[in-house]
């Protein structure tokens, strides 16, 4: 009797097991889209659900700019940096509208911030300077999502 429930219990924690792994697979952001599908898959996305999409696109569109930076492919590196801060302002706009992942969104945009500033550490001066209007550009989409999280309260107001 006792070898059946340790048998049945064994089962038990065995399913959930394989549950947890299968729920955790779904979860983890699908790398074998390319940045263009996942452009494409944008409109057909509510709009809740668009910020952790433009910010995938503006992540990996960083870690292409920091790939060209490092191979000096300036202009090709420029043309991905447009896009991070583009897909920056996309995933901010969609979470003030939609009410969520105001916080997330957030986050992303500082560490890009520091990553752009990681990167300009490494180029010539000349091409530091489309960097640096990156980095004020994506401390401006930070600071707006600061304010819609946190709104000043009027002067009337206690």
């Amino acid at each position: 009797m006792i070898g059946g429930n340790v048998t049945r219990a064994a089962a038990v924690l065995t399913s959930w097991a394989l549950l947890g792994t299968a729920i955790a697979a779904c979860a983890l952001p699908r790398h074998d889209a390319t940045v263009e599908d996942l452009k494409g898959r944008l409109s057909s996305t509510s709009i809740g659900d668009r910020p952790p999409l433009c910010v995938e696109i503006a992540d990996r569109q960083l870690d292409a700019a920091d790939k060209l930076y490092a191979a000096v492919e300036s202009e090709k590196a420029q043309a991905a940096l447009t896009d991070v801060t583009a897909f920056a302002e996309l995933a901010r706009d969609y979470s003030v509208q939609a009410h969520k992942h105001q916080k997330q969104t957030e986050i992303s945009v500082r560490k890009m911030i520091r990553r752009i500033e990681d990167i300009k550490r490494t180029v010539s001066r000349e091409e530091q300077v489309p960097l640096q209007e990156a980095v004020d550009h994506l401390q401006r989409v930070r600071t707006d999502l600061l304010l819609s999280m946190f709104p000043q309260a009027k002067k009337g107001d206690k």
